[in-house]
């Protein structure tokens, strides 16, 4: 990195977390601290829900999720807008009409103490983990690619991001995540189109889609009912419909952000700007994965992108091995490139055929020479992570951008790194003062319940440290988020919807069904018995289906105690 990236990179970190914590100064009370004062407007919310989603992972998994796979992953978000619309008509206005300062306190209203505690500390279980990982998730990738030390990149993360949640809460999370979002959006933008600017000349925009669609990566519909596949057309409506109503409507991190709003109109606005961006924005980002893959079709590529698996091999007694292939991959890295010129420039269907048979089988022997590669890397270090998914982008980025633009797309990963750290940290603060310090804690000043809320948000971001420091990278980092989340989010979804609309199910019923459902998940996900979109839908249905035969066992109570039990 060169001076003009470092000085680009501090100053837009530091600005962010300088702003935030000045915007956010002055904190009254509790709802000024976990409700940002109830001020926010519909677009506020929008960019901060969008921004709380966004983690660093999105910006360097996902295209490399693109250049190995293709556009099929944006399948996985088709529930998205179903899922706003319905928490805008049923979750919003019951959280509003509540005034409730985090998502579990309704739960104690319709059951019980205890299973609203449970709910939360399932929360804490998930989210903790889940916060741990977006820091971890950008440390792991640039300590391997910059050299710089994991350690060091864990602490520096999370104590930005602790400085301005600490101090100024939910307002700060939400007045930076807007300067964030706008980084964000512009640092993509500016890579989409100087990948499109380093293809040949004769190489159109229009022309680089038919080279991916021939290569399969334009393939973003799968309608079969391939249960084994995890992204399709069904497993997207159905099972993200159900990971989306979720983590949008009882996720703190997300609930959080729309309980902000200065109405129940401005959050349901700022949820359906949301369901109208969030797929187009996954959509150009997992294009931005292909024009990668393109520019790759005419540029060599390493024949491993983890350049920390790469150097260990290199090091070891299998170096010539190594090496051999990477002869093999340049020679096919050539003749790849040559055969593209000539299937943009055929003009006959029969010619463009036979060209791109030709290049798919020069694919598909590049990815046999990689796959040969990784079993290399294995011998030489069986430790060693030979998924290079990750790398793939932020490859790319340090070997091709002009100065001060990689330290932009570098400020763009730390900055969705920092935004969706301090919504969690935020959320996991609050809940765990409303929903477990202030019921056992009750009768203190506002003031005191503010400073419980730092030292509380203060501590999580301690743990989350913790755990990116003793995390290990695993198969897809963005897909290891929506694992943690999904194990858990379908069942805290059915004690949501038990709550909403099985009224006459009471809480002992859902307290047990809530333990056993969570057993039979984790069981399922240890298995592997089914992709893990379909453990939300599972998880929901298996909750909702014990608690209602247990009620049946259980003695009803009487008419009186039904609406004494409603009135609280």
């Amino acid at each position: 990195m060169q001076q003009i990236d470092w000085i680009v990179l501090i100053g837009t970190l530091l600005f962010i977390v300088l702003y935030g914590t000045w915007k956010s100064r002055q904190q009254r009370d509790v709802g000024d601290y976990l409700k940002g004062g109830s001020t926010a407007h519909w677009w506020t919310i929008g960019l901060s829900v969008m921004a709380t989603q966004a983690s660093a992972i999105t910006f360097l998994s996902t295209p490399g999720q693109a250049f190995h796979d293709g556009m099929g992953f944006v399948q996985f978000y088709f529930g998205l807008p179903i899922a706003m619309v319905i928490i805008c008509l049923v979750f919003i206005p019951i959280y509003h009409k509540l005034n409730v300062y985090t998502a579990y306190e309704y739960l104690e209203s319709r059951f019980d103490k205890k299973t609203r505690t449970l709910t939360a500390i399932l929360f804490l279980i998930q989210r903790g983990l889940a916060c741990g990982i977006t820091i971890f998730a950008p440390s792991i990738i640039l300590s391997a690619v910059l050299g710089w030390n994991l350690i060091y990149l864990n602490i520096i993360i999370g104590v930005l991001v602790i400085i301005y949640t600490v101090s100024g809460g939910t307002k700060a999370v939400s007045v930076t995540q807007k300067q964030q979002m706008a980084v964000i959006f512009f640092g993509m933008l500016i890579a989409f189109l100087l990948i499109l600017n380093y293809l040949p000349l004769d190489i159109s925009f229009s022309k680089a889609l038919e080279i991916a669609g021939a290569n399969g990566k334009m393939d973003i519909l799968d309608f079969s009912f391939d249960f084994d596949n995890r992204y399709t057309f069904w497993s997207g409506i159905i099972g993200g419909t159900f990971l989306a109503l979720s983590y949008f409507g009882t996720d703190q991190s997300q609930v959080q952000r729309y309980l902000s709003g200065r109405s129940v109109k401005q959050s349901q606005m700022g949820l359906i700007m949301n369901g109208l961006l969030k797929v187009p924005m996954q959509f150009f980002i997992l294009l931005v994965g292909v024009m990668v893959f393109v520019f790759y079709q005419f540029n060599s590529s390493p024949l491993h992108f983890n350049p920390a698996a790469v150097k260990d091999v290199k090091k070891s007694e299998y170096a010539g091995e190594y090496k051999a292939l990477e002869v093999q991959k340049e020679a096919i890295d050539q003749e790849l490139a040559a055969t593209q010129i000539s299937y943009s420039k055929a003009e006959s269907d029969a010619a463009k055929q036979t060209l791109a048979n030709e290049i798919e089988q020069l694919n598909n022997t590049e990815k046999q020479l990689r796959e040969q590669s990784v079993a290399v890397i294995k011998k030489a270090n069986p430790n060693a992570e030979t998924n290079d998914k990750d790398y793939v982008f932020i490859h790319f980025i340090l070997n091709n951008l002009p100065r001060g633009l990689i330290g932009l797309l570098l400020a763009v990963i730390l900055s969705a790194a920092m935004s969706s750290t301090a919504s969690e940290l935020n959320a996991l603060g609050s809940t765990t003062t409303i929903d477990l310090y202030k019921r056992n804690v009750p009768g203190k000043r506002e003031r005191h319940y503010v400073a419980a809320s730092r030292g509380f948000t203060l501590l999580w971001g301690i743990i989350a440290i913790l755990v990116a420091c003793t995390a290990h990278l695993f198969d897809n980092l963005i897909q290891l988020v929506n694992i943690i989340g999904s194990i858990f989010y379908g069942n805290v979804l059915g004690i949501f919807l038990l709550a909403f609309f099985i009224k006459y199910v009471r809480s002992k019923a859902v307290f047990i069904a809530a333990l056993i459902t969570q057993i039979i998940i984790i069981y399922f996900w240890y298995i592997d018995l089914m992709p893990y979109l379909w453990l939300n839908l599972v998880g929901c249905a298996i909750v909702m289906g014990i608690a209602i035969l247990l009620q049946l066992f259980f003695p009803k109570k009487n008419d009186a105690e039904i609406i004494l039990s409603e009135e609280t």
